[in-house]
């Protein structure tokens, strides 16, 4: 567009074809962007001092079956027609749940029963089951090579779920949920109390919801916060010694080193309040190895490896993809309100109370 001569106003122009030098040029200088950007691309990200940069929020949200079901035999991986088979399911499920409509009786009615949670309880809306990272495993567990967990040893412990009802047991309490009586505090688990759970101690495996973690990093250390319960693991990058092997820590004893791209957490001290993991045995004996490895911008490789002989025969290794999130991580305040626990033993108490006022009454004479 040019400007007229006589009054200033503008004029249309027809553009000129570019002369051959000029367009040369510019192939040149779009092919010199177009390199620099894949070779920024192709290399890793590094913090201030030279590490590869792990900081952000990452998801673990999965639907991979931490166990591999039997039919995959040694399979590590779905074929691209399972894939779409499953795809399809999940299109279907979700166009379905979009049309379920309002239900005033459901809306109106009372408090459901004990034996109703699985009906009423959290629906798929609170779960976070939906994967954010490209899920085509047919297990988390990669060894054993059949995918699931080698044998237990004799006598090993092995946690029990009192979420419906209390579970047998004595102190200390070990269940992954619930508790084994509702005389105080310590018998309630340590979820329960606000204490640790869930998706909260290592190694990290997808639960009911806030599957998210939080790395930062410094030049000497590295701090793995989770979402749920907030703990926060301290790893020097350093030859700081091992604690004592009788002080015991919930999450563990960690200690880290970079093996070229990937950071490498060994952990020991685990509390024996806690499990080796999925509720069999305990943390004492468990000596954990996690390896964190960015794989691209938005995209963490987490592989651990489990060795606990006083739990099972053989060790464990696993793989969970994680993906980064564009937000923030906010506190998970449970043990700042925790009025659950609290109305858990109240409701005792009144049951208790009620009992005895329907008791027999004693006729005076």
């Amino acid at each position: 567009m040019n400007a007229n001569p006589v009054n200033g106003t503008p004029v249309m122009t027809q553009p000129q074809p570019l002369s051959l030098g000029v367009l040369l040029m510019l192939l040149s200088v779009l092919g010199s962007a177009s390199t620099a950007v894949a070779q920024q691309k192709a290399e890793p990200l590094q913090t201030e001092w030279g590490h590869p940069d792990l900081e952000g929020v990452w998801n673990f949200s999965s639907d991979i079956p931490f166990q591999r079901p039997e039919e995959f035999g040694y399979r590590e991986f779905l074929t691209p027609e399972e894939i779409s088979t499953i795809q399809t399911r999940l299109r279907a499920e979700a166009a379905a749940g979009a049309r379920v409509s309002p239900d005033a009786a459901m809306a109106d009615r009372g408090a459901p029963s004990t034996d109703e949670r699985f009906v009423y309880g959290y629906d798929h809306f609170w779960y976070e089951m939906a994967p954010i990272a490209d899920t085509v495993r047919t297990s988390q567990i990669i060894y054993p090579k059949n995918g699931r967990l080698p044998a237990l040893v004799a006598d090993a412990p092995r946690g029990q779920s009192g979420f419906l009802a209390d579970a047998q047991g004595q102190r200390p309490v070990r269940t992954g949920s619930g508790g084994i009586g509702k005389d105080g505090p310590e018998d309630r688990g340590l979820p329960e109390r606000c204490i640790l759970g869930l998706n909260g101690l290592p190694p990290y495996r997808p639960s009911r919801y806030n599957n998210n973690l939080q790395i930062f990093q410094n030049r000497d250390h590295v701090v793995i916060m989770s979402e749920m319960l907030h703990n926060a693991r301290i790893v020097p990058l350093s030859d700081t010694p091992p604690l004592p092997e009788h002080i015991e820590q919930w999450t563990g004893d960690s200690r880290g080193y970079w093996d070229e791209e990937t950071l490498v957490v060994e952990t020991r001290n685990f509390s024996f309040y806690t499990a080796s993991v999925a509720n069999m045995g305990t943390g004492r004996d468990k000596f954990l190895t996690e390896r964190f490895t960015r794989s691209s911008y938005d995209s963490l490789e987490y592989q651990w490896t489990l060795e606990d002989p006083a739990t099972f025969t053989d060790s464990i290794t696993a793989v969970l993809p994680m993906a980064k999130v564009a937000g923030l991580l906010y506190e998970y305040a449970c043990q700042e309100g925790n009025y659950g626990l609290l109305n858990i033993l109240r409701g005792a108490r009144a049951e208790e109370q009620r009992a005895a006022d329907s008791g027999p009454q004693v006729r005076a004479r």
